[in-house]
């Protein structure tokens, strides 16, 4: 029999293992029932991260700038651009630098191969010179300078050196890319001296074996010969059309020239050869000789003998500009 102070609801059943509640014991957070897993309660909570506030210093966000605003330097926060592949740039350098080579020899200058001895000893075999194809856009060519000229309908056809034709493909890619660039033999391109121009009378020889142009014999040091001349290499006097040019193998009697092919247009020409460029040991710069600076066209006077004629005319006329000078009285002696 229970009195009324001990009238309380019993305990509720623990279940096993648990000897209930012990004093200074922290109770242990109650577990989020949202982050049960499989039926158990989580017994810890991750703590939550603590929120920064946005910094106030950091840099604004750069507005894209239109396309026309292309002289704005690239801002300093940009990412730098992104470096093209080598292997990209290796072929489009090696286009652009054939195509300006291409250029550059069909306009300008061009490299020739000298396959014959004609030129001796001024140009021997296998030597390489730069042929200036512009400078003859702006004057008509000189006697004494050496010319590279195409041989194609001109009686020097029949002159020229048939070449053996390539042997497999290969040589064939080879003999076309030389002949691009000029860097191998061809057989319709000559290279002589110029000996006359239009209007000039070609004769060969006097009684000392000279080449004479309008009456006038030629001093040629450059004449290079290892044998008699041909007999069909002293001609009569030829008069050169206008128009047309007379030219001459250095190497005279191993020159198939103007003496057997008669002179050719000038609009066959390519270029002046000014310069040769193989071997390297070799280098040397081609000037008009001095010889020809005495003629001109029908054995008139050279231009250099008229210019002392000129230089005194002028010097009179300079004397009759000045002034005249004033005199005292006849009776009184100059101070």
């Amino acid at each position: 029999m229970t009195s009324a102070g001990d009238a309380r609801e019993p305990d509720p059943p623990r279940p096993a293992g648990d000897d209930g509640h012990v004093e200074g014991e922290r109770d242990a957070p109650a577990a989020d029932p949202g982050k049960s897993t499989g039926g158990r309660s989580e017994s810890t909570v991750e703590p939550e991260a603590p929120r920064t506030a946005p910094s106030s210093t950091a840099a604004p966000a750069e507005a894209p700038r239109p396309w026309w605003q292309f002289w704005r330097r690239r801002s300093v926060d940009e990412e730098p651009p992104k470096k093209k592949s080598l292997a990209r740039e290796i072929p489009i350098l090696i286009v652009i630098a054939l195509a300006l080579a291409l250029l550059i020899k069909t306009f300008v200058v061009q490299p020739f191969y000298i396959p014959s001895g004609s030129m001796e000893q001024t140009l021997k075999i296998n030597d390489r010179v730069l042929v200036n194809k512009m400078i003859y856009h702006f004057r008509d060519v000189k006697r004494g300078e050496i010319v590279v000229f195409n041989i194609r309908g001109t009686g020097f056809a029949p002159f020229a050196t048939p070449l053996s034709p390539p042997s497999n493909i290969v040589s064939r890619a080879f003999r076309n890319l030389e002949n691009l660039f000029g860097l191998g033999p061809n057989n319709s391109d000559f290279i002589k001296r110029v000996i006359g121009i239009g209007g000039d009378t070609v004769a060969c020889c006097d009684a000392q074996g000279r080449v004479t142009v309008n009456g006038k014999a030629l001093s040629e040091p450059y004449v290079y010969r290892d044998g008699p001349d041909e007999a069909n290499k002293q001609f009569a006097p030829v008069k050169v059309p206008k128009g047309q040019l007379f030219v001459m193998g250095d190497h005279r009697n191993d020159s198939e020239d103007s003496r057997v092919a008669g002179p050719f247009p000038q609009s066959k020409v390519i270029g002046q050869a000014f310069v040769r460029v193989w071997p390297i040991t070799k280098w040397r710069g081609f000037g008009v000789p001095k010889t020809f600076s005495q003629l001109t066209a029908d054995g008139a006077p050279a231009v250099g003998a008229l210019l002392p004629l000129w230089w005194i005319g002028s010097k009179r006329r300079r004397r009759s500009w000045r002034l005249p000078v004033l005199t005292g009285p006849p009776d009184r002696e100059a101070e």
